[in-house]
């Protein structure tokens, strides 16, 4: 299995650091962000890895090539020349995934111990096209799932705007995304079908597809997970990562 991380992103959150450099690099005990989810996904035999660069995409590059991948075959997704979110990174990034194979994805600024054999079983006997991971956390957006871990909509607490793209019975419970998935390689064609084209999210596909496709939350609440998003993150981190 082949996975992809996203480490694209301006990182205007993470400032100063990434005023000179990419927040993919930003250390925690030692190690980057990005050496901590490559060497996460070789837990699980996960060794070919796509990362996509776009902001001081060359230290990304460097500093790979320079620490032979941390053990692992690296690969690139340029997007120097336009920032394409999470959705339009993966469709860019296609010609690196094996047609039939599933793969999996993750944030290059989050950090986690979802175990993803787990997630990947869950997935499995789902029969789903995507499944992600989800916890029970504070966080002002939230997914919407059905009694059976089917994605129903997505909800902002703090404006109140909700979008449903399924109609759940009762009250849909309310999980928060953990940004680490596994995908089946159709969903390729599907985002192509559905008309996504440049920059889009991977929220903004998965409410798409839901109605016609099976797109599942795995609860992995009580796990460890922190966004590394600004520097004051950084000491929880240090302290959940050692």
């Amino acid at each position: 299995m082949k996975a992809m991380i996203f480490a694209a992103g301006l990182g205007t959150r993470f400032k100063p650091w990434t005023d000179k450099h990419p927040k993919a690099l930003a250390p925690v005990n030692g190690k980057s962000l990005l050496q901590r989810n490559i060497e996460y996904l070789q837990q699980f035999g996960i060794a070919d890895v796509v990362v996509n660069v776009h902001h001081f995409a060359s230290q990304i590059m460097d500093a790979v090539r320079e620490n032979n991948g941390w053990g692992s075959r690296v690969s690139f997704s340029d997007e120097t020349d336009q920032l394409l979110d999470t959705g339009g990174g993966l469709l860019k990034a296609r010609s690196f995934f094996t047609p039939g194979e599933p793969f999996i994805t993750c944030n290059a600024d989050i950090l986690t111990n979802l175990n993803l054999n787990r997630l990947v079983r869950f997935h499995q006997n789902k029969g789903a096209l995507i499944s992600f991971g989800v916890m029970e956390r504070n966080s002002t957006r939230k997914l919407l799932f059905c009694e059976d871990d089917r994605l129903a909509g997505w909800k902002n607490t703090a404006t109140g705007e909700v979008k449903m793209a399924l109609e759940a019975s009762g009250s849909p419970a309310e999980r928060a995304y953990s940004t680490v998935t596994v995908m089946e390689y159709q969903v390729f064609s599907l985002m192509e079908q559905y008309g996504f084209r440049g920059k889009f999210s991977l929220i903004d596909v998965y409410l798409a597809l839901t109605p016609q496709h099976f797109i599942c939350g795995y609860d992995h609440t009580g796990d460890k997970w922190i966004d590394v998003g600004r520097p004051e993150s950084v000491p929880l981190a240090e302290s959940l990562f050692p």
